[in-house]
């Protein structure tokens, strides 16, 4: 992390603050934000910002995540669990970006399998990850709704983008007592859906904040035009 030393430590520290106030409680999840560097998800004319409670652009019409988004999804995802470190085997990640989101899983999981639409931004991803010598994230240019591994099972999925109605078929992927979390609704209003996978096939759905996140779309996109 050659570029950001003293610079934004103080800023970080800052946002974790917010987070705190703003009702984050688990500290597993505050660790890990507190040890990633958000400014280098973002392009330098951004860099100042990167740590103010909003999301901020990465081109292509997607977006990072605000900080409280991104803490509140993973906090939603482990809340099940008490121990810290790797507490999951694999966990699926779709509409992964520019990899923020996909730094902070690293530290929870063995393996994060992160799947993205956009080409540039998967390169963007692998990118950043590989400056913060993340290596336990595996990233896919693929379609969020078809293109995960068929033949694991997955200990939870979070999603960063939005489809009117959450994906059934990923139900099938996880293991039981796992957890679905991700935005549902259209452009005028979406709620976090949490979706926990019981046994004998029962299913647990709860609803929690309102958010705004771009809209979960099919297929692939090598440029990020149709996005």
């Amino acid at each position: 992390m050659n570029n950001s030393g003293f610079t934004f430590r103080r800023v970080r520290e800052e946002m974790i603050e917010t987070l705190l106030e703003m009702g984050i409680k688990d500290f597993r999840v505050l660790d890990a934000m507190s040890q990633i560097p958000r400014h280098i998800f973002l392009d330098n004319a951004l860099q100042s910002r990167a740590y103010e409670n909003r999301s901020l652009t990465i081109g292509y019409k997607q977006t990072i995540s605000q900080p409280y988004i991104v803490a509140r999804m993973t906090e939603l995802l482990i809340s099940h669990t008490k121990s810290r470190g790797k507490i999951f085997d694999k966990v699926l990640e779709l509409g992964s970006g520019c990899g923020y989101q996909s730094a902070v899983l690293s530290y929870f999981c063995e393996q994060v399998h992160a799947i993205e639409r956009i080409k540039p931004l998967v390169a963007k991803s692998r990118e950043n990850l590989s400056e913060l010598k993340i290596n336990n994230v595996l990233f896919k240019h693929g379609d969020g709704y078809i293109d995960w591994d068929q033949d694991i099972k997955y200990d939870g999925v979070l999603c960063a983008a939005a489809p009117r109605q959450y994906p059934h078929d990923l139900l099938d992927c996880l293991k039981v007592n796992s957890k679905i979390v991700i935005p549902v609704g259209n452009s005028k209003f979406q709620q976090l859906h949490v979706i926990t996978k019981l046994e004998n096939d029962e299913v647990e759905e709860k609803t929690y904040d309102e958010v705004a996140f771009v809209p979960m779309l099919p297929g692939t996109s090598s440029d990020g035009n149709d996005s």
